[in-house]
């Protein structure tokens, strides 16, 4: 393909086909995308229509080699028509230049326009040699192209090319011949060196132009090459050592293999270290610049390199599950999208052949009347025109030189290119900056975003409950921190709640084991908390040396068992809200309610613990916020975004969130089929909505939204329903995504303005318009100006490949004394699907406790749904271990 007409023709007749639904054409990328039905018509009745229509087709290559041989085979087809135009095309430059130098110096006739004999000078018969032998070998791929469109009526680029190159030849030979024939004093003046500089010139501006689009791709071909051919999968012994070492393809590994990577080694698969610790690059996958620490139980991502080190890997994610292989996916068919304003494009590009020709036509009929009705106007338009030359002579030349001058100058290829070639260069530039941008689309359509609502459970905050402060209520003889901890910790072992897991696992950290006691009786109660049985919290005690010294000040019971000793008696454990103390007779101080009423405003979900029929500590958990939230919020507000927060959460915690972050709008208590509901109701009011969520419950809304811009450590049903997916758990990336989108679509309009300068200015300059003002063109001026229209806008779209996404440090620089924390009467709170503003409820602190309770399961089951899911998507890095990060 050559130009967008080409695209125009190959995607008008594969829609005319039945059994096709969708059609779409690269010219960038120079391949196809089909939908089609299998019962109908099948990939290789595909090829053959497209080969009916003159092109060469076939299916797309998996190996990255073979298309990078492709590009090459392009480049070196170009650059030897190139190089076979300009052996003919450096002579006549030469007589060109000699012609001028002598006629400014001599004022008269130089040797070259002496005549052989009447009507034919020694320059004309250079000029015709050269011409012919170029129309013959230089010129014959452009020659064979055309063919094959006309052959299959259709035009493209090469169609104009061979029109006016043919036009200016055959001309040139039939006044040529009617000198010969008159026997004129003097040769005339003719077009035989226009061939031969319309040949070099777009040989050397095809040859250009393919070396720099094969550097759009650049990014995706860099994301291939990170895969890994070979991988060393190792036989595990007792005690983790290895029995066996084989070495495989890579594509023969399997879910569940263990594999060895070395120190620089790429990680084969993707995985989770079971043995070993190192760091790992991971910067061209997730935009992560720094390395990122890898230790047992740590995750790791296939393509990324093990710095130092050999580490030990159960492969979790083979083949194409692997993120790199999803990555690639994603850019590759984002590369082959089309964005509005391309469609637009391509459109007009498909007529824009016949409409130069028709220009072409009518500037040569116009220039030919104007000449035979006032002569006068050539005479003054036109003044180094020999005086010897004949009337009909002059006309005639004037009219063809201006009509090949169109047919020169006129350039689909810049029209085509302005769009897939920046669409191109930015999809891969946000892709290895941890932003996978789902086509041209959403490219083109972040910039317009001016509200993002953002999803709280997962997105704002980190999505995992945290143990934020434990007190202690009773006697600290009596019950100790560690005992406590010791006997909670049991207790929530035994839980599926998240914030009971959040306990449990805080209670191994402090003792420093993963071992527990033993629970018997256990019962939860949904909303309220948990009644259970506690055993043998002393072993746990003794294993640590805290433990062992909180012996000697408690001896009642709690020393280390005597051989022949009697078992220690268990512990009867309460752990609920306020509601659950009271129903099992237990009275709560005015103190503590004021305690945990204070925790409760921060958004946090404070429980009770009651050990042995006695109040005995408070434990404050939360949802904690992400460090770059606030900042994230802050510089889209900048931005002049409007930022809004909703969450199925109670109106207490997303209001406390809420005053964080600095948001100032919040829907509270939404279910998530009415989060789609809101989406669409700020769409009413004209905005441009950015939904950001990462959850199964988000995925209706993530579609619904203008763009759906999905965290990558999600579910893979919102990274489906997305347009947008963020690789890195980082908020800032939103920023990122619609700054990106900016710069992308400046260049996209700059691009167009460099085609449209080329096509509305120049063909109006060729055909003539302007010679009043004293513009006027030769043809082989307007094959130099199309030539490098086409050059132009690539290396326009390749300016992209210099950006840099702005790191924290600089939003911190910007937002330095600007970011203040709001008071919570500056904050709206919306309630479900009621749009009324925040009144206070006149339901008591238990029923707020109760809701948060009910939301947190709410959210468990969810998150449990979400982690069945979670299994199957590979784009995800655990981020919860903040000990992975340097």
């Amino acid at each position: 393909m050559t130009c967008a007409s080409c695209v125009h023709n190959i995607e008008s007749r594969l829609m005319r086909t039945p059994g096709i639904l969708h059609a779409s054409v690269a010219l960038a990328t120079c391949k196809a995308q089909v939908k089609f039905d299998p019962e109908i018509v099948g990939p290789r009745d595909i090829t053959q229509i497209i080969e009916g229509i003159g092109f060469q087709a076939s299916l797309p290559k998996r190996d990255p080699s073979v298309n990078n041989l492709d590009h090459k085979e392009e480049i070196r087809q170009w650059r030897k028509s190139f190089l076979f135009s300009l052996i003919f095309g450096i002579p006549v430059i030469c007589i060109m230049v000699y012609m001028l130098i002598a006629h400014n110096k001599h004022q008269g006739q130089s040797v070259l326009d002496r005549n052989i004999f009447p009507g034919l000078s020694i320059m004309n018969l250079l000029f015709f040699i050269l011409c012919t032998l170029v129309q013959s070998f230089g010129g014959w791929y452009f020659y064979v192209q055309a063919y094959k469109s006309l052959k299959h009526k259709s035009t493209n680029m090469d169609v104009l090319i061979v029109l006016a190159t043919t036009i200016a030849y055959i001309y040139s030979v039939v006044i040529l011949i009617v000198a010969i024939a008159e026997k004129a004093e003097q040769s005339p003046e003719t077009f035989f060196d226009t061939p031969p500089m319309l040949f070099m010139f777009i040989a050397l501006g095809r040859w250009l132009e393919h070396i720099a689009k094969s550097k759009t791709s650049e990014a995706l071909a860099k994301l291939i090459s990170l895969q890994a051919t070979e991988a060393t999968v190792v036989t595990l012994g007792p005690n983790h050592s290895v029995v066996r070492e084989e070495q495989v393809a890579v594509e023969l590994v399997q879910r569940g293999d263990i594999v060895k990577v070395v120190p620089g080694g790429k990680f084969p698969v993707d995985g989770k270290v079971i043995e070993g610790t190192s760091m790992a690059d991971e910067s061209l996958i997730t935009g992560e610049p720094m390395p990122v620490r890898k230790k047992p139980g740590s995750m790791v991502i296939a393509g990324s390199i093990n710095a130092h080190g050999s580490l030990l890997v159960e492969a979790t994610h083979v083949g194409s599950d692997t993120t790199l292989a999803q990555i690639v996916k994603l850019v590759e068919e984002a590369q082959m999208s089309k964005a509005p304003i391309q469609q637009l494009a391509d459109k007009i590009s498909g007529y824009f052949v016949p409409f130069i020709i028709s220009i072409s036509i009518v500037t040569l009929i116009g220039w030919t009347t104007v000449g035979f009705v006032n002569f006068d106007v050539i005479l003054k338009y036109f003044p180094d025109y020999n005086k010897t030359i004949s009337k009909t002579e002059i006309i005639i030349r004037v009219g063809f030189q201006t009509a090949i001058t169109v047919l020169s100058i006129a350039c689909p290829c810049a029209l085509g290119l302005a769009t897939p070639t920046a669409v191109m260069v930015g999809t891969g530039v946000a892709a290895q900056n941890g932003i996978l941008i789902k086509g041209g689309e959403p490219l083109e359509m972040a910039h317009k975003i001016n509200t993002v609502m953002f999803d709280k459970t997962g997105t704002i905050t980190h999505g995992v409950p945290k143990v934020m402060r434990v007190l202690l209520l009773g006697d600290v003889v009596r019950m100790p921190l560690k005992r406590m901890l010791a006997v909670v910790g049991t207790a929530e072992a035994s839980s599926e709640h998240p914030l009971g897991m959040a306990v449990a696992k805080y209670c191994k950290k402090e003792l420093g084991t993963e071992s527990l006691g033993y629970c018997t009786d256990f019962q939860a109660v949904p909303g309220c908390g948990i009644r259970c049985q506690v055993n043998n919290v002393e072993r746990v005690l003794v294993q640590s040396e805290e433990g062992l010294n909180e012996q000697n000040v408690y001896n009642s019971g709690l020393t280390r068992p005597q051989e022949g000793a009697s078992a220690p008696q268990p512990h009867s454990v309460l752990i609920g809200n306020r509601e659950w103390m009271r129903r099992n007779g237990l009275h709560i101080a005015s103190d503590i309610d004021e305690a945990m009423t204070a925790h409760e405003m921060k958004g946090q979900t404070a429980v009770l613990v009651a050990i042995d029929g006695a109040l005995c500590g408070m434990i404050a958990i939360a949802d904690t916020v992400k460090k770059e939230a606030s900042l994230a919020v802050h510089t889209l507000k900048a931005m002049g975004v409007d930022v809004v927060l909703i969450t199925g959460d109670n109106r207490k915690t997303a209001k406390a969130i809420a005053t964080q972050v600095g948001i100032k709008k919040v829907f509270a208590e939404v279910l998530p089929s009415h989060k789609v509901a809101k989406v669409q109701a700020l769409q009413r009011e004209g905005k441009r909505v950015a939904m950001v969520g990462d959850g199964i419950n988000d995925s209706p809304a993530l579609a619904r939204a203008d763009i759906g811009i999905a965290i990558g450590t999600g579910t893979d049903v919102a990274i489906e329903a997305a347009d947008i997916v963020l690789i890195r758990n980082d908020l800032l990336d939103v920023v990122a995504s619609i700054h990106l989108s900016k710069r992308t679509v400046r260049r996209i309009r700059i691009n167009f303005m460099f085609a449209l300068i080329y096509n509305l200015l120049g063909i109006p300059i060729a055909a003539g318009v302007f010679l009043p003002v004293g513009l006027v063109l030769q043809p082989w001026m307007g094959s130099a100006a199309m030539a490098a229209s086409s050059v132009s806008v690539v290396l326009s779209s390749l300016q992209l490949k210099c950006y840099r996404k702005p790191d924290s440090d600089r939003y911190e620089a910007r937002a330095q004394g600007q970011m203040k924390p709001l008071n919570p009467s500056q904050i709206s709170v919306h309630i479900g699907m009621d749009e009324r503003r925040d009144i206070p409820m006149s339901s008591t602190w238990d029923q707020i406790s109760f809701l948060s309770q009910a939301s947190s399961s709410r959210n468990s089951r969810e998150n449990s749904l979400a982690g069945d899911r979670q299994d199957k998507c590979s784009l995800l890095i655990d981020e919860a271990d903040e000990d992975q990060y340097m």
